[in-house]
């Protein structure tokens, strides 16, 4: 029986073994992607989506009357001159733009529009949240693009006592949730644009302090 029960320990620790292999292998694989597999991963990351209490700046070309600057109500409409009750929420700027585009034609003709976000007020699936040893940790508004070295800039880099090649982040929810391993340290304070890589809306970046 003794012998039975060290031989299940032994596969479980195999197992357990196995899988840490797996994760560490798959965050390694993205901590060191090149610059050039990085940035074709940020050219095809998804654009940033308007929110609830987003405040937009509305500019309608040679109209100057229907231009507007307005705030996403927190049922995710808008009203501008002309067209009452627009569903914002969930659009990026330039598919609002294209929306408002269409309700003007009964009253401009070939009306132009350019929608700008001016202050994100996104909700958490569209928001990069630092928690840890940050100079600022705080989430800030995902943008189409968006590395890490462009969240680290956002939030001031890294503290003295940070463990930067030990942050990790963790992207998705439940079971379908990957956590990545982080060389921040090589990034920021070696200037290794190798350990640059992509983010994407709702990530979290986490990063320790080191142990004393």
């Amino acid at each position: 029986m003794l012998i039975r029960n060290v031989a299940a320990a032994a596969v479980a620790l195999l197992l357990v073994a196995a899988c840490a292999s797996t994760d560490i292998a798959s965050s390694a694989s993205l901590a060191e992607a090149s610059p050039q597999t990085t940035d074709t991963a940020a050219s095809k990351s998804p654009s940033y989506l308007i929110g609830p209490m987003d405040k937009l700046d509305v500019f309608v070309w040679r109209a100057p009357e229907l231009s507007t600057k307005v705030t996403v109500r927190p049922d995710g409409r808008i009203s501008t001159p002309l067209v009452n009750d627009m569903v914002a929420a969930g659009k990026t700027p330039s598919q609002l733009a294209s929306d408002l585009e269409g309700a003007l034609r009964d009253y401009v003709k070939s009306p132009q529009v350019t929608v700008i976000v001016e202050d994100f007020n996104s909700t958490f699936d569209q928001q990069v949240r630092v928690l840890g040893a940050a100079q600022k940790p705080v989430a800030i508004p995902y943008q189409s693009g968006m590395t890490v070295l462009d969240v680290m800039g956002a939030v001031g880099g890294l503290t003295e006592f940070a463990a930067g090649n030990r942050a990790v982040l963790i992207r998705g929810s439940g079971d379908d949730r990957k956590t990545y391993r982080l060389k921040l340290n090589d990034l920021l304070r070696k200037g290794k644009i190798s350990a640059n890589v992509p983010v994407m809306p709702g990530d979290v970046i986490l990063i320790p302090e080191s142990v004393l």
